[in-house]
């Protein structure tokens, strides 16, 4: 990181001085209280990243700092540029403002609801004008102007559009060109490296044919983003792709889960989810170490002396509207795997990943998914969790949390039925299957320390009888 950036930079939303914190996808550096809103938010709205605490590829870092620097944030309060603003009383926070509700307010307006951003002349067709900005995307993207390509993002182009009459897509132009910022940002709104234009073409092959080597390397690095962040979450090692190496595979020092009979059903359902399905849960998983990962760098960055638990703890993913409530509610009982139980959950996945994508026979070859998601930190993470917050958010308010109640053992039980048959199952039936495995390992426990105590007792009555035997 620059010497500009430990001195000069202020924070986004509130203008309090030197941020330590960035929003990679909105290309600015926020305070640690306008960071804990943005945590809340989820990462659909706002991917954070520590500054210092958390490893950052070089060039993502340099893409952020160059929007910074080039007032990106001006997109996101256009209005607020206005003299007319200041007259109506709209303003941005201030450091002096509390977190809640007045940054807190503001930041959820500026970001989840654009409140301020520049708004294009209505036209009865959305899809068209989506379409007219995906196209300036792609002509603007061989261009070095970073905050011209995160306007038009901002304003609904999208990162993967498939221009049709070029037969390619926004990366396809940049890779060719040589532009890394633009890979880079158009990577966090969710390009592909791996899709190909018209002639069977990659990015990555673009950027080989034209001596960008740093580029294409730096495209496969995100191509395998999302298996090498969980590698990485349980082991601390990537795969090495320049030779080769694309997936690690962690082994458990304590395999006496994954023998259960249980554990075996669970992954066994686990691959017999659609690519589709299988994208969607590993994509879920992956926000999950985001979020464990976060919290840790949180908690050590944080002066305990002041820290206010209830608005700074993150105790389970955030709502996504994009998603269903069911996947909303599967997202959250993520949250409640204990080290052990997730670790679990991610090798199992990261084994599915490498035999989907190496085209085993259990997985259609066409249909092959590349798990992508980018932008976050790898930092290593400690769980953590506030006991006196729910465990779940509005979305999951009407199911009862007590995994011992008539109503879930039913559910619980349905799901084990249904994970034992060889029909399809969905995400929520597979981590269904997962919290039956946590609840069984727990009476399991249970059991074992009555059995001791029995066993206790029995030698102290043994032992009453031999005495009065000896008297």
């Amino acid at each position: 990181m620059s010497k500009r950036l430990r001195s000069s930079e202020v924070c986004a939303d509130c203008s309090g001085p030197d941020p330590s914190w960035a929003s990679v996808n909105r290309g600015t550096f926020i305070c640690d209280e306008c960071c804990s809103v943005h945590r809340s938010l989820g990462r659909h709205i706002s991917q954070v990243r520590h500054l210092k605490h958390t490893p950052w590829p070089p060039t993502l870092l340099q893409m952020v700092e160059t929007l910074y620097n080039n007032g990106a944030n001006s997109i996101w309060e256009h209005s607020l540029l206005d003299p007319a603003s200041i007259m109506s009383g709209r303003r941005k926070a201030n450091p002096q403002d509390k977190v809640h509700p007045n940054k807190a307010e503001f930041i959820r307006a500026k970001y989840q609801m654009l409140a301020f951003v520049h708004r294009l002349p209505c036209r009865d067709d959305d899809s068209v004008t989506a379409k007219d900005l995906s196209k300036q995307l792609h002509s603007s993207v061989r261009t070095g102007n970073l905050e011209t390509c995160l306007r038009l993002l901002s304003l609904g182009a999208q990162a993967n559009f498939f221009h049709p009459e070029k037969g390619n897509t926004p990366l396809h132009v940049a890779s060719k060109a040589g532009q890394i910022l633009q890979a880079e940002l158009l990577a966090v709104y969710g390009a592909d490296p791996g899709t190909q234009d018209s002639s069977g073409k990659t990015p990555v092959d673009y950027a080989r044919q034209g001596g960008h080597q740093e580029l294409a390397e730096r495209l496969v690095e995100i191509q395998y983003e999302l298996t090498d962040r969980l590698a990485f979450y349980l082991c601390g090692r990537k795969p090495d792709h320049k030779n080769g190496q694309h997936f690690i595979i962690p082994q458990m020092a304590d395999s006496s889960l994954d023998l259960s009979e249980l554990a075996k059903a669970a992954k066994k359902k686990l691959q017999s989810l659609s690519n589709h399905l299988f994208e969607e849960l590993a994509m879920d998983v992956y926000d999950e170490v985001d979020r464990r990962e976060t919290d840790a760098v949180w908690l050590a960055t944080q002066n305990h002396s002041t820290l206010v638990t209830e608005t700074t703890v993150v105790p389970f993913l955030p709502v996504n509207p994009e998603y269903s409530s069911t996947r909303n509610q599967g997202r959250q009982k993520l949250a409640r795997f204990n080290a052990h139980e997730f670790a679990t959950l991610v090798i199992d996945i990261l084994s599915d990943a490498k035999r989907r994508q190496q085209g085993s026979p259990l997985s259609s070859s066409k249909d092959n998914v590349e798990l992508i998601l980018k932008t976050v930190s790898h930092q290593h993470s400690i769980e953590s969790q506030d006991n006196d917050q729910p465990d779940y958010d509005s979305v999951a308010s009407d199911e009862d949390t007590d995994l011992e109640t008539t109503a879930s053992k039913a559910n619980r039980q349905k799901s084990l039925d249904s994970d034992l048959s060889d029909g399809p199952v969905t995400v929520q039936e597979f981590l269904e299957v997962k919290n039956a495995l946590v609840a069984s390992e727990a009476k399991i426990q249970q059991l074992m320390k009555v059995n001791n105590n029995l066993s206790d007792e029995l030698r102290i009555m043994q032992k009453k009888l031999l005495g009065k035997d000896a008297n």
